[in-house]
């Protein structure tokens, strides 16, 4: 792995790697993927601006949040249905974040159950991630055992009303019950060394789906496919955060947040941190870039809670210019899962040491010795537009001033 030097090498190998169905999967968004586009034009559309001599001879690019200090100022998201990747993939997440000394998010959808998890990284950050389903005892149990293994946050995640369409993976026939094509068959023998490891780990499953002696009865097939398809309970509201609260006494954080009334809403529910995001592209394809609408968001909170982001972080500084905006923290996703692909632990690992590294850099050449001396001015937000750019619309209008991107800046 000498050779990969950034995000986007990892991204070419887990390509090659993998089958498509299963690269897909990971790799692709909704519909027409602008969302996804959206978020890296966004990105890479904010030019950062450096303070020179500043004393950078030793620079701490660590954070502390609810309590714990991260070594860098990332986490890694929730992932569903990584152990298509790898065999016990969460487990091998969870222990290269302990590595990095940065948070795990779980999924509820995960393939690895959540003391499995746990017993792979005793001394990390988790944070277990929920979908609430229509039989929300199945949440209650999952937020039970959180709880007992150590669990230190929930995060809610509430951008799912219904799946994204998600058309690479109908194309592949991803669904439940998998409906394989012969060319997708053909494809997965094409990748021996991928078909040998699932052959001995086993077709993956929702495993903290599956019941306990002390779990209750097994879910119904149905459920399962509303997990795969991210169909979850449409009758949750905010006044359901305080059904959350009397089953949870630590950090709660609301996931999927773009817009600041939504961000208001939290604060008054109660919610100890939020993250803007837009489930890396895989929901709503009109939806705002995470980097644009992340302003607002902090604007509406105020500093009152935590504001982490996540999607299309692709380098270290991605995640600098999401922190000199405002956010305490970001969250990557697809970039631990091409590591992972890669080189199982050690390549997750990888990924998560390139980005700190990227973001020491950053931080370096911005002049910041640590992450709180980077600020708003640091980031150009009115730069120059491109040709393209300047024969589209003019930026539009938001909290009566311009806002940072013009009204087509892709994500």
């Amino acid at each position: 792995m000498a050779q990969l030097l950034n995000v986007e090498d990892y991204r070419r190998r887990a390509r090659s790697a993998l089958p498509r169905l299963v690269f897909d999967y990971i790799d692709g968004g909704a519909e027409d993927e602008r969302c996804m586009q959206r978020n890296r034009d966004a990105l890479e559309a904010l030019p950062l601006i450096p303070e020179c001599l500043r004393d950078t001879s030793k620079v701490d690019i660590g954070i502390e949040l609810f309590g714990r200090r991260w070594r860098a100022p990332f986490g890694i998201a929730p992932i569903g249905l990584a152990g298509l990747v790898r065999p016990r993939a969460d487990a091998q997440l969870a222990a290269a974040a302990q590595a990095a000394g940065v948070p795990f998010v779980l999924s509820t959808a995960s393939n690895t159950r959540i003391e499995e998890v746990r017993n792979a990284a005793p001394d990390a950050a988790l944070w277990m991630q929920l979908y609430v389903m229509g039989e929300r005892a199945i949440a209650e149990r999952i937020v039970r055992r959180a709880r007992n293994a150590g669990f230190e946050a929930l995060v809610l995640t509430v951008d799912v009303p219904v799946s994204g369409l998600r058309e690479r993976d109908l194309r592949h026939g991803f669904r439940v019950p998998m409906r394989l094509t012969p060319g997708t068959v053909l494809d997965m023998a094409r990748h021996p060394a991928w078909l040998l490891r699932l052959a001995g780990g086993g077709m993956p499953q929702f495993a903290n789906l599956l019941p306990d002696e002390d779990d209750g009865a097994p879910v119904s097939a149905q459920t399962q496919a509303a997990l795969l398809s991210r169909a979850m309970d449409r009758t949750l509201t905010w006044d359901s955060l305080g059904w959350l609260r009397r089953l949870w006494d630590g950090p709660l954080l609301i996931k999927g947040l773009l817009g600041a009334e939504d961000a208001r809403c939290a604060l008054r529910h109660g919610a100890d941190g939020i993250v803007v995001s837009n489930h890396g592209g895989r929901q709503l394809d009109a939806a705002p870039a995470t980097i644009a609408a992340l302003p607002a968001m902090l604007d509406a909170v105020g500093g009152r809670i935590p504001v982490l982001v996540d999607s299309g972080m692709r380098r270290g500084s991605d995640i600098v210019k999401a922190l000199a905006l405002g956010a305490s923290a970001a969250l990557v996703g697809r970039a631990p899962i091409y590591g992972l692909a890669c080189g199982g632990e050690q390549g997750a690992l990888s990924v998560l040491q390139l980005l700190a590294q990227e973001t020491e850099r950053t931080m370096t050449l911005l002049g910041a010795s640590r992450v709180g001396e980077l600020g708003r001015r640091h980031v150009e937000i009115h730069a120059p537009r491109s040709h393209a750019e300047q024969a589209g619309p003019a930026p539009v209008q938001a909290h009566g001033k311009a806002s940072i991107y013009p009204a087509h800046a892709a994500a």
